[in-house]
């Protein structure tokens, strides 16, 4: 397999209402096609590793970060937010915790509108992904019409209509009775497998996601040294190694 993401000693530092923590990657990879899930308790970077990985928020610190063959802390060092906005744009999809569905468009227009900004219309695609998530038939109604296992199919949907060639999803069954979320997680899978994407979920619940059949990459939390600030750390030693 390809390698799509590469990242060597990459940190960030966070502090906001809870106590400051940094984050620490000192080796993460992950391969084309690949599927992955990050575990860890509330507040343990997870959604800020995601951040970073889909372009959205710079590294503190990188040694080596790339995706795409692109050497994004490069990009970010020299200041090129646009061509971060454009990659982000072309090849990552990204399902948010809570849907994040715009309340104005129908159901049609929110998975369509990936295609709209990649630059890629494709009617049929959004009907094709409509049809296989179980969505067709309500694909001109509006968000506040579905269930929250609907607004999920969308945001699942809406994420693969561009055709990225990684999908990011924060805590996708933070929002669902715990009954659907092995389903949601089995369709992301899925569906990504048959886009030929890379998924990257984040999860407080890692023995849901192994029974999903992902595997897990925990992360190891340190408390706080003479500097006040906690750590949390991600890893991939064996990939590392190889590297």
């Amino acid at each position: 397999m390809t390698r799509l993401l590469s990242l060597r000693g990459v940190s960030r530092a966070y502090r906001g209402d809870a106590a400051p923590f940094a984050l620490d990657v000192p080796a993460f990879d992950l391969e084309e096609g690949e599927a992955l899930a990050l575990a860890g308790p509330s507040g343990s970077g997870k959604s800020t590793l995601l951040m970073m990985l889909a372009l959205a928020a710079p590294p503190d610190a990188a040694d080596r970060f790339t995706f795409a063959s692109q050497d994004i802390a490069r990009h970010w060092r020299a200041g090129r937010r646009d061509a971060l906005a454009d990659l982000r744009a072309r090849r990552i999809g990204v399902v948010p915790q809570t849907g994040g569905l715009l309340s104005y468009l129908t159901v049609e227009g929110n998975i369509a509108l990936t295609q709209r900004i990649a630059g890629r219309p494709d009617a049929k695609r959004v009907r094709a992904l409509a049809e296989e998530l179980g969505i067709a038939a309500q694909l001109s109604r509006r968000p506040a019409a579905l269930s929250v296992g609907q607004r999920q199919r969308v945001a699942i949907a809406r994420a693969l209509a561009h055709r990225p060639a990684l999908v990011l999803a924060d805590e996708p069954t933070a929002s669902v009775h715990p009954e659907l979320a092995d389903a949601v997680l089995a369709l992301l899978r899925r569906e990504c497998a048959a886009a030929g994407a890379a998924l990257l979920v984040a999860t407080h619940d890692p023995d849901r996601a192994a029974r999903a059949g992902f595997p897990v990459l925990e992360c190891e939390t340190r408390a706080p040294g003479a500097d006040g600030i906690a750590r949390s750390i991600f890893t991939r030693a064996p990939l590392a190694q190889a590297a």
